[in-house]
């Protein structure tokens, strides 16, 4: 074989040259490799043929649709932390500040003293009025029990003394008369007795009065006007110590000391702050809503609300009633758990998230049985079996995406209840393709 090549060979180079013998060369090969491989490709057609018809039928994993009337679909809003009250704490009066009893960072109760002005002058007039109204008290008794029993003796005495003083001047003057009319004494002397006999009628009048007043007892007008000056006395003692109870300073709700203001020995004005309180009460969290969200909301319901990236367990404590007339909105208020007291600052922002249910009729399909198809729609193939044959072929189905969540759609269209639907794959069929269904 190769000893008639080889004479070929040399023929061509004579007649062609060295060109065309490359040429014939080529083709020359190119026969040989298609005689070589003749039987193989004769071994193939054999192959085909020999195949069963069976193999012609696509298998496809299905799936049964089931229609739902709603989804669920989990929804973030944004609210912020609900002010805290701080409070700058003073006092009502000014004075010197002699003690305060909480350091920064203690947490007090309500009522809890805090601090203390001095209240020794105030003690002082409290001792003063105290004084003052006891004798009142004693001054209103002796009215109420009325004149004694010797006092009125004593007056009724006085009054016999001056009326025996009063019939000796009497005869005096008569006899003083007579001696003047006998020329024995003078004028002057006359005139001494007669001023005496009124001065004693005068003292006399002043004795019985004194006498009818005792005997009739006090007055009512006295006793009221008694009254009255114990009470004052009485008020302005409630009054003092009104303002020595508030010389002492008490937390007025349950909070944090964020700061001490001055130190003891100051003399601080009335109002000047002193201490900074901040309220160490549950944090609330506002969070506005749309209506249609707040009304699958119940009182009571537990939630969870994230301040930044940490999560905190809180419970929807009201809602209000009033609706933002320019978002739509209604505010749900949300009681955060004791632990993020310390986490929470008043304006701080928060997320919450909801499953809220939306009420709509569809059908779940995986996101792999969906195929894109003409103007816009989506597409996926449903098994149809033939009249007296268990062949299967595919028909498409057009429909429309409702909600997507994660790797899968809810979708409605021209689907029925318990069509058997392709699950994987919809891009290797075509309309009318035979195919044999694996569950």
């Amino acid at each position: 074989m190769t000893s008639k090549l080889l004479a070929f060979n040399s023929a061509l180079s004579t007649v062609f040259g060295k060109s065309r013998q490359r040429l014939a060369l080529i083709c020359l090969g190119t026969m040989g490799l298609l005689v070589i491989g003749a039987p193989k490709l004769q071994e193939r057609v054999a192959s085909s043929a020999e195949s069963p018809a069976t193999e012609r039928f696509l298998p496809v994993e299905t799936l049964t649709v089931k229609p739902v009337d709603s989804y669920s679909v989990s929804r973030t809003y944004t609210g912020e932390i609900a002010s805290l009250r701080a409070s700058e704490l003073g006092f009502e009066r000014s004075g010197q500040l002699v003690e305060v009893l909480v350091s920064e960072g203690d947490v007090v109760e309500a009522g809890t003293p805090l601090a203390r002005l001095d209240i020794r002058n105030l003690q002082t007039q409290r001792q003063q009025l105290l004084a003052e109204k006891a004798r009142a008290n004693a001054q209103l008794m002796e009215l109420e029990a009325g004149a004694r029993s010797e006092d009125i003796a004593a007056a009724a005495a006085a009054v016999r003394d001056l009326e025996e003083q009063l019939q000796l001047q009497q005869v005096q003057r008569t006899r003083r008369e007579s001696l003047y009319t006998q020329g024995a004494i003078s004028r002057e002397e006359l005139d001494e007795f007669s001023f005496g006999e009124g001065s004693i009628q005068a003292r006399l009048d002043q004795s019985r009065s004194q006498l009818e007043e005792l005997q009739n007892g006090t007055r009512p007008e006295q006793v009221m006007a008694q009254q009255a000056l114990v009470r004052q006395l009485a008020a302005s003692v409630a009054d003092l110590d009104v303002t020595i109870a508030k010389s002492t300073m008490q937390a007025p709700i349950a909070g944090v000391i964020a700061s001490k203001q001055v130190d003891e020995g100051t003399v601080v004005g009335a109002g000047q702050s002193v201490i900074r309180l901040l309220e160490s009460a549950t944090p609330e969290a506002r969070v506005g809503m749309p209506i249609d969200a707040i009304e699958q909301l119940n009182i009571g319901d537990e939630k969870t609300v994230y301040l930044g990236e940490r999560p905190y367990a809180a419970t929807v404590s009201s809602i209000l009633p009033e609706v933002d007339a320019q978002t739509r909105t209604q505010t749900a208020v949300l009681a955060l758990e004791s632990a993020a007291a310390s986490q929470a600052n008043s304006g701080q922002t928060v997320r919450v998230s909801f499953q809220e249910t939306i009420p709509t009729e569809g059908m779940w399909l995986p996101t792999e049985a969906l195929t894109q198809g003409i103007r816009g729609l989506w597409m996926c193939y449903v098994l149809v079996s033939n009249e007296n044959s268990e062949e299967y072929r595919v028909q498409p189905q057009a429909v429309e995406i409702i909600y997507q969540d994660s790797d899968r759609a809810l979708v409605r269209g021209t689907l029925q209840p318990d069509d058997r639907v392709v699950a994987t794959g919809p891009h290797r069929l075509v309309p009318g393709q035979l195919v044999t269904p694996i569950q």
